[in-house]
């Protein structure tokens, strides 16, 4: 079976997807070029809060446009809207930077969810809806490939273009042979409704989907325990850029020839995301084999839990200036991170309806994306309060992933009655006030 699914066609497609979506040049070094051109980082953070607030607002009805236009036609129109972001991020102003974040924005709120959604939808099609995990573990194998080789390709661009900004220009170039990826997938996976427009009729669907959920509260709590875990990831991540720079700047570290200073942490940090990225792509690829002897909700929950040890652990490093460190615990981060998105998706399409699985997986982002509002511009506040002492921050980050880890598992497997938890943040992330406890 698993060779037959290999093999076909369209799952190739899936892949390669996810292959080109991920070569994004310039991950490695996003931090580091926003504080090259001047801004603090609570400026960042507040850049990243915008881009979130734009998820945040476009995240639902984007779900319910794909559910309700199609699938395929929205993820052209995501892929537009990225392609605008990186000429703003290319030209490097302030007010540019407002707009790349904003389109970077619609295109996060226009993809999130309806990939997955066309993959669930393709997979039932053919008859392997018991294969979602090693599919989706498949498909985001190739996705942080895609990162992997970005990774090391950056460094090459880093090396040899004029400046940073023009990493942005060349990260156009797979995003428009997504593009026209997409366009070759076959009508069948558009799957629109089909019923005429009102807006009457739209605000209805949304609530429909909205009371479907109230009602389902094992999806509430999957849909909660993945927004959690990825809010508080994506708010950090990027941090580990100027920690390493400093580091090897201060220490003398990892001296390269004739390479300046400068110049040798940012190949440092593009090989470091280069480990990364292949080590994610075979704990994805293989993460079937676990479930198969071990549950996936196990999996899936007890994450929170190691999380907030590993928080602990580099807290520490960082205030001692342990790269190796701060290394091995950033690479703990990322393969947990990696390795609950096949558990997730897995978990939550078993409680999920065929006809609004992309407004379900929307909510998830969009909560995700509430919390980063959040989280974002603190965050850099801190980061701006204590220059490379950021160790306060993930001790924050031990103690929340511990404390939430500790109220989900408890609501999770003690406590049967449904105190109306999920539903209170449910409302609060999509203002509708009509639910009730």
């Amino acid at each position: 079976m698993h060779d037959k699914i290999k093999q076909d066609k369209q799952i190739i497609k899936f892949c390669f997807y996810g292959f080109f979506k991920n070569l994004k040049f310039f991950e490695p070094y996003l931090l580091v070029y926003l504080i090259s051109l001047g801004h603090s980082l609570f400026t960042i953070g507040s850049l990243f809060a915008f881009r979130e607030i734009i998820v945040y607002v476009f995240e639902i009805p984007s779900g319910m446009i794909a559910d309700h236009y199609g699938k395929r036609k929205e993820l052209l129109l995501c892929f537009a809207f990225y392609i605008v972001s990186f000429v703003f991020f290319f030209i490097g102003s302030f007010w540019a930077l407002v707009l790349a974040v904003l389109f970077y924005g619609l295109g996060e709120a226009f993809r999130s969810g309806t990939h997955k959604a066309m993959i669930i939808s393709f997979l039932e099609q053919r008859g392997w809806a018991d294969e979602k995990t090693f599919v989706y573990g498949r498909t985001r194998s190739f996705s942080l490939l895609g990162s992997a080789l970005s990774a090391l390709l950056s460094i090459v661009f880093v090396l040899n273009l004029p400046g940073l900004r023009f990493i942005f220009l060349i990260a156009i170039i797979p995003y428009i042979a997504d593009f026209f990826l997409i366009l070759s997938y076959p009508d069948e996976l558009d799957e629109p409704s089909g019923a005429e427009y009102s807006f009457s009729a739209f605000k209805e669907l949304g609530i429909g989907h909205l009371k479907s959920l109230r009602t389902n509260r094992k999806l509430k709590s999957v849909l909660l325990s993945s927004a959690l875990y990825d809010g508080v990831f994506k708010t950090i991540k990027d941090y580990i850029q100027p920690i390493v720079l400093v580091l090897v700047m201060t220490t003398g570290l990892f001296r390269m020839g004739s390479l300046e200073v400068d110049q040798r942490g940012k190949v440092i940090l593009g090989v470091m995301y280069f480990v990364f990225y292949m080590c994610s792509s075979f704990v994805s690829r293989n993460l079937y084999l676990v479930t198969r002897r071990i549950s996936a909700k196990w999996l899936f929950d007890i994450s929170f839990i190691v999380s907030g040890a590993i928080f602990l652990s580099l807290a520490y490093f960082i205030r001692t200036g342990t790269v190796v460190g701060i290394t091995v615990c950033f690479f703990l981060l990322y393969i947990l991170k990696d390795g609950r998105r096949p558990l997730f998706v897995e978990i939550a399409s078993r409680y999920m309806k065929k006809n609004e699985r992309a407004t379900m997986l929307s909510i998830e982002s969009q909560l995700r994306a509430l919390l980063m509002i959040v989280f974002a511009p603190l965050c850099g506040f801190i980061a701006d309060s204590f220059p490379l002492e950021h160790y306060l921050l993930y001790y924050l980050c031990s103690i929340s992933c511990s404390t939430l880890s500790i109220i989900y598992l408890l609501e999770r497997f003690v406590i049967e009655e449904n105190y109306g938890i999920e539903l209170r943040l449910l409302r609060l992330v999509t203002g509708i006030s009509y639910l009730r406890i």
